[in-house]
């Protein structure tokens, strides 16, 4: 891979983690982990092995699922309250439905099918990065 997109990809990967850390509105929070997403999925797919593009589609649908699962919990809780501020979910049916987009994203169990099969398929660099860097911007909105 060519050095200035490896660059690139990387700088993004934090940007997308610093803007989940320091956001405090479900929309950047969102943003933030969509550029996560969207950051590592060229890395996985460097390989040009049918085993990498099978784990990079297992990993874009489960996200792609788990992003859309939390944006329509922010779009209810903020319809219902008002407010889009993370710290405030009143709505119990937001609440249960972003935790649940949230340990998709991570892979808590029961909702860790995905994690083995999409980790047999990529590198150990990159599966370190997804198993490590990627659960972070979702593991610390899941404790807020």
């Amino acid at each position: 891979m060519n050095p200035t997109v490896l660059t690139i990809l990387i700088s993004s990967l934090g940007l997308g983690t610093t803007l989940t850390f320091i956001g405090s509105h479900w929309l950047l929070v969102w943003m933030g982990l969509e550029i996560n997403t969207l950051a590592i999925i060229p890395l996985m797919i460097s390989q040009n092995h049918p085993r990498a593009v099978e784990a990079t589609t297992k990993y874009f649908i489960t996200q792609a699922t788990a992003s859309t699962l939390l944006l329509f919990a922010s779009v209810t809780n903020a319809w219902t309250s008002g407010e889009w501020s993370l710290i405030e979910m009143l709505n119990p049916t937001s609440a249960t439905l972003a935790t649940v987009a949230l340990a998709l994203k991570i892979g808590l169990a029961p909702l860790h099918f995905w994690l083995p099969e999409v980790l047999q398929g990529l590198d150990l660099t990159t599966g370190l990065v997804l198993s490590t860097w990627q659960k972070l911007a979702p593991f610390a909105i899941l404790l807020q």
